[in-house]
């Protein structure tokens, strides 16, 4: 009985564990968040050619590079801009923080900008009512799930 048994040494669960599949890299990985700080890639360069005007809005923005060595964990190939050599620059893009009042307020300002448009696209709309063949400007969606009906 004994001789038809196989030894423990070669029974291992990596053998008998499921397969793990693939998955593709993110293009642009995601650093560990840190409290009261949102990350934001910035357009360096595009096709070879920098975009200084770029990078220097978004710095008087308030946004700020993110070092290397603050987040370990992206792992950056190689030097692709000499100014940045010490910063997470991955495809033309720097990685970027900002406290987060500062974002909420930015996104608050373009919020009340779009708001202030659609309202002047509404008037200039109305101002063309006329009561015998009245505009209609409802702004209203449905989201239906299934097959739409």
């Amino acid at each position: 009985m004994a001789e038809n048994r196989l030894n423990r040494e070669l029974e291992t669960r990596e053998k008998t564990a499921r397969k793990r599949n693939w998955i593709r890299p993110d293009t642009l990985p995601t650093p560990h968040p840190e409290e009261g700080y949102e990350f934001h890639w910035v357009r360096v360069s595009t096709r070879g050619e920098s975009d200084p005007m770029n990078v220097s809005l978004k710095l008087r923005e308030g946004w700020e590079p993110v070092k290397a060595s603050d987040h370990p964990e992206i792992f950056v190939a190689g030097v692709e801009n000499d100014r940045f050599k010490d910063n997470i620059l991955i495809g033309g893009l720097l990685l970027c923080k900002a406290p987060k009042e500062l974002v909420e307020d930015r996104n608050e300002f373009f919020r009340q900008e779009a708001s202030a448009q659609i309202q002047s696209v509404d008037h200039s709309l109305m101002r063309e009512n006329d009561p015998r063949m009245p505009l209609f400007n409802e702004r209203k969606t449905k989201v239906t799930f299934g097959r739409g009906t």
